[in-house]
């Protein structure tokens, strides 16, 4: 089945009334829209009772036909919702198994997203952190990659505003709900995020920041990105979950030397196949361009 260029809002209204159901699982529950080929359809096999209401959607219980509104308000709001359905997915997340059914989006996404790269690491980020988080991101530019990152304290932040400030293109993939900012100091850089570019978010728009949100967010980032660079990350960090994701996905892994200092960052550069360690952004840029080699002679 291939995902239509013409997804009706009732389809769009249908897919969040199964995330609201939440009758599948939710790292299924992509798999199965797209096999059925239609989320009404699969709504209706799966109704087992009369009752039209749904499960509580943000305090309210929703129709489907008050769902089809709210996706008519959430794009007056310009919050754009992108289902599985739609031609638009991101193509790098629809590779992942855990990928969600639809994505909440502020601003747009484009054709270039899919040469997007996480950069990721500590919220507690030491000077040399900062400093290397955004000359990765501003090398990264320069080859024309998107630099995604999760839009928290320290060096994810590094990395957006060393993207802005090289021009760059910056996907904010965030773990919060879109009318939501984590931390709040970052309200006005979510702004023009999505102003600019995009925010993404996999959560209904009114959600607030959980420590369960923050671990899906990663996964959600480490399937748009092709690649993901870890700058700064502690044993216990998200960023050090995002590459263990990644490594799932089938992605690379990039470690700055630095993090060989922690016991994770030693085990995955010894025993984690495509991990690999690296000093420079250029370095990253040189092994995206070998591991790629093929798509950019079919492109060039």
């Amino acid at each position: 089945m291939f995902a239509s260029d013409l997804v009706s809002t009732r389809e769009r209204a249908a897919v969040l009334a199964l995330m609201a159901r939440r009758v599948v699982a939710w790292n299924r529950l992509a798999g199965e829209i797209e096999d059925e080929g239609s989320a009404l359809s699969l709504l209706r096999r799966l109704e087992k009772v009369g009752d039209d209401r749904l499960f509580a959607v943000e305090n309210d219980d929703l129709t489907l036909d008050q769902l089809e509104q709210l996706v008519l308000d959430y794009e007056a709001e310009g919050i754009h919702l992108e289902t599985v359905l739609d031609q638009s997915y991101p193509p790098n997340l629809r590779d992942v198994h855990d990928r969600p059914p639809a994505l909440f989006v502020r601003g747009s996404l484009a054709p270039g997203d899919e040469r997007s790269v996480a950069v990721v690491g500590s919220r507690r980020a030491s000077e040399e952190g900062i400093a290397t988080a955004q000359s990765v991101a501003q090398a990264l530019v320069k080859s024309d990659y998107v630099v995604a990152s999760g839009l928290a304290k320290g060096i994810d932040t590094a990395a957006h505003r060393g993207t802005l400030e090289a021009g760059g293109r910056t996907i904010a993939v965030i773990g919060t709900g879109l009318r939501e900012s984590f931390p709040p100091e970052n309200a006005d850089l979510q702004e023009q995020i999505g102003r600019e570019s995009a925010v993404v978010s996999q959560f209904w728009p009114g959600q607030g920041p959980r420590k369960w949100t923050f671990p899906q967010r990663n996964a959600v980032m480490s399937g748009f990105a092709r690649a993901t660079v870890v700058v700064e990350a502690g044993n216990r960090s998200g960023a050090r979950m995002q590459a263990r994701l990644a490594i799932e996905h089938g992605r690379p892994v990039f470690l700055m030397e630095a993090l060989l200092k922690h016991d994770w960052a030693k085990m995955y550069a010894n025993e984690r196949p495509s991990t690999y360690v690296v000093t420079t952004g250029d370095e990253v840029v040189s092994h995206l361009a070998r591991l790629y080699a093929d798509e950019y002679l079919l492109t060039a």
